[in-house]
């Protein structure tokens, strides 16, 4: 949230943040932003998070939903305080955003590992609808890509082509359900 950040991060402003989305969508890019959990921030902090990028005059194209993963060495891999975060934390967030946000992708993102597929599948179910899918996630480990394939076969899951965006759910194929999107210009009329 607007609130917590200046707890976590010194070299830069919220408002940094926000202009740096603003500029990334200007140029054409795809947004990807989200927000980790376990920071020693409250859950008026997580719902701050969610209300920020849900009143965007677009929605990011891609939400993660981290857990922190405590690195020895880092400041917040030094703090007992830090990483209490369950997976009901992660699916109260992950359902949330989903809500506020029907046509993001809402990714299952850092801190898989530290969870069972039993609550993995409960965040999917949440309405995590993306994984980061690899065996390095930045500068912390990530489920093995088999790991991941294993995961999705016991689930019934079938993953989609990278890069092509949100499936059409079957109700908006039938036109039961219309999506609209209002652009930052026509916001600013």
């Amino acid at each position: 949230s607007p609130e917590h950040y200046p707890k976590v991060i010194t070299t830069r402003s919220y408002e940094d943040r926000l202009n740096t989305i603003s500029n990334v969508r200007d140029a054409g890019i795809s947004v990807c932003c989200g927000g980790i959990l376990g920071l020693g921030e409250e859950e008026t902090d997580r719902v701050g998070l969610l209300h920020v990028l849900a009143t965007l005059p677009e929605h990011p194209e891609s939400v993660p939903i981290n857990a922190l993963v405590a690195v020895k060495g880092t400041p917040m891999g030094e703090d007992d305080d830090i990483g209490k975060v369950d997976a009901f934390d992660m699916s109260r967030m992950i359902a949330t955003a989903r809500i506020v946000m029907p046509r993001t992708m809402v990714r299952l993102s850092a801190g898989r590992l530290s969870f069972s597929d039993a609550e993995q599948y409960m965040m999917f179910q949440a309405g995590a609808n993306s994984i980061f899918n690899g065996d390095k996630l930045l500068t912390t480990d990530n489920p093995a890509y088999d790991d991941d394939q294993n995961l999705f076969n016991k689930l019934g899951f079938e993953g989609k082509p990278a890069h092509r965006g949100p499936l059409v759910s079957p109700a908006e194929a039938e036109g039961n359900v219309l999506i609209t999107k209002v652009s930052a210009h026509e916001m600013q009329q």
